[in-house]
């Protein structure tokens, strides 16, 4: 058993670590149940499910969600239409984004395989400098699949920039509230 200020009481039967908390004005909370014997301590239970919720909100706040898009090639493709599809990919890595792409091989191409790794290799050449490639290219069916996401940099430069959009919000938050 803990008391209220984190001094270890030692082993107490439950009777007397109830007893205790009445006496005390707190309440009596399981921290670690599943240990040998169980771990209780001595807290206001409203103060420590406020806190208990207010690091789980901070934590959440912190965490970034990777969320996975998708890009769809066809191999007969000019320049011009691989230029605007890059430039849609790149904007997804640079938001901290994985991005799945697939070449579609239709009817006689498919006897064309190596036209689809070299359509491939040319894409993630166009994204080295920003992403890696997690999943190279494989086929799979009548398409060809592999995967780029985030390097470091890149991942870094968003949190960034994350972080000013976070406290340029707040900052508006608060000029609002003046007026």
């Amino acid at each position: 058993m803990i008391d209220e200020n984190g001094v270890q009481l030692g082993v107490v039967s439950s009777r007397d670590a109830l007893s205790l908390a009445k006496e005390r004005g707190y309440d009596l909370v399981a921290v670690a149940p599943s240990s040998n014997p169980p771990v209780c301590k001595l807290v206001d239970l409203g103060k420590y499910i406020y806190e208990q919720n207010k690091r789980e909100k901070e934590a959440r706040r912190k965490q970034t969600k990777v969320e996975v898009k998708q890009m769809r090639y066809k191999l007969k493709i000019d320049s011009n239409d691989i230029s605007i599809k890059n430039k849609k990919v790149r904007e997804f890595i640079e938001y901290g984004n994985r991005v799945n792409i697939q070449l579609w091989f239709r009817g006689r191409e498919l006897a064309y395989p190596d036209k689809g790794f070299e359509l491939a290799d040319k894409i993630i050449q166009a994204f080295s400098d920003i992403a890696i490639v997690s999943f190279k290219p494989k086929m799979e069916g009548r398409n060809m699949i592999f995967s780029l996401e985030p390097n470091k940099e890149t991942l870094k430069r968003f949190k960034e920039r994350r972080g000013k959009d976070v406290k340029k919000n707040e900052n508006e938050e608060v000029s609002s509230k003046k007026i």
